[in-house]
């Protein structure tokens, strides 16, 4: 029989069956062993076949989020599978969100065709200033051309005006430990009942409450579907290519079409437009920086955890 994978807890997946019936399942011993180079082959989101409550193939996927493994470098972790867009969870306080982290979140959902939304929480936390460097990265991301939003899900604020992002879409609930995920799928769905926790003052970061990959039904219909995820502290990028790089950066590769050299690498070549747009201020120093540290990933070929 076929279904949709729609909870994985390290061992064992709950599978949807076309028919409605929820069953627990493991993998079987040698799907281990076809090169898929990821420390769970499968994932939340696929579509699967199951005999006898084991998992015996996976359809083609239609696209994943993927990083690199912390601990097992040379191994990917994918957060899900076959998604209509994302959404990454930001926060500028408690804790803060680093741009490095968000623009690798950002780039490798570009190299898997997932469409990203922004979405800046704990607006009833900031300050003045604190205000102001958020409306300083949405306006950024939105020049990029990325939709942002700005919420509170703790008091409720803004988080109706999502909704309709989620109509007929599975979408992937992502971002660091700390910034809320739980809190704003508890606002979206009711009786979902996730648990949450406080920011640890000690590091102004926050602890994991979620611990697995889990689809949650937006609504009885099951015709929109969200993927909440465990928060993740660094995302490393995983089967890119460096010359394919500049492409999931939009606002340079848009410029990058003007370099002297087809295979400028837009760190010290001549005639580097990407280069003069930095200098130009066309390129945020953000930007371009986040793109270096993704480079060094690739010449060092380690798993880098974003500061």
């Amino acid at each position: 029989m076929k279904g949709l994978v729609v909870k994985n807890t390290g061992s064992w997946y709950t599978v949807r069956t076309d028919e409605g019936q929820l069953l627990d399942c493991k993998i079987k011993g040698n799907f281990r062993l076809r090169g898929i180079r990821s420390t769970n082959p499968v994932a939340v989101g696929d579509r699967v076949e199951v005999r006898d409550c084991f998992i015996v193939e996976i359809e083609d996927r239609r696209n994943y989020i993927i990083r690199k493994s912390i601990n097992l470098s040379k191994q990917s972790h994918i957060l899900a599978a076959n998604v209509d867009q994302a959404l990454l969870i930001v926060t500028v306080c408690r804790p803060q969100t680093s741009t490095t982290f968000i623009d690798r979140f950002l780039a490798s959902a570009e190299a898997y065709r997932v469409p990203v939304v922004l979405v800046f929480n704990k607006t009833d936390l900031l300050d003045d200033d604190m205000r102001r460097y958020q409306q300083a990265m949405v306006t950024l991301y939105e020049t990029i051309g990325y939709e942002c939003r700005q919420i509170s899900a703790k008091q409720d604020d803004g988080v109706d005006a999502l909704r309709p992002l989620f109509e007929g879409k599975i979408t992937l609930l992502s971002g660091n430990s700390g910034v809320g995920k739980s809190t704003l799928i508890n606002r979206l769905v009711p009786g979902a009942n996730l648990r949450t926790a406080d920011i640890s003052d000690a590091h102004n970061t926050g602890m994991h409450t979620t611990t697995f990959s889990e689809m949650i039904p937006l609504d009885e219909t099951r015709s929109a579907y969200l993927i909440d995820t465990p928060g993740i502290k660094g995302f490393g990028t995983f089967d890119m290519e460096r010359e394919e790089l500049t492409s999931y950066f939009k606002e340079i590769f848009r410029f990058s079409k003007d370099c002297r050299f087809s295979d400028c690498t837009h760190t010290h070549e001549p005639g580097c437009a990407v280069l003069q747009a930095l200098q130009d201020h066309y390129i945020a120093e953000s930007r371009y920086q986040s793109y270096l540290s993704m480079l060094d990933d690739k010449e060092e070929a380690k798993y880098r955890e974003a500061p």
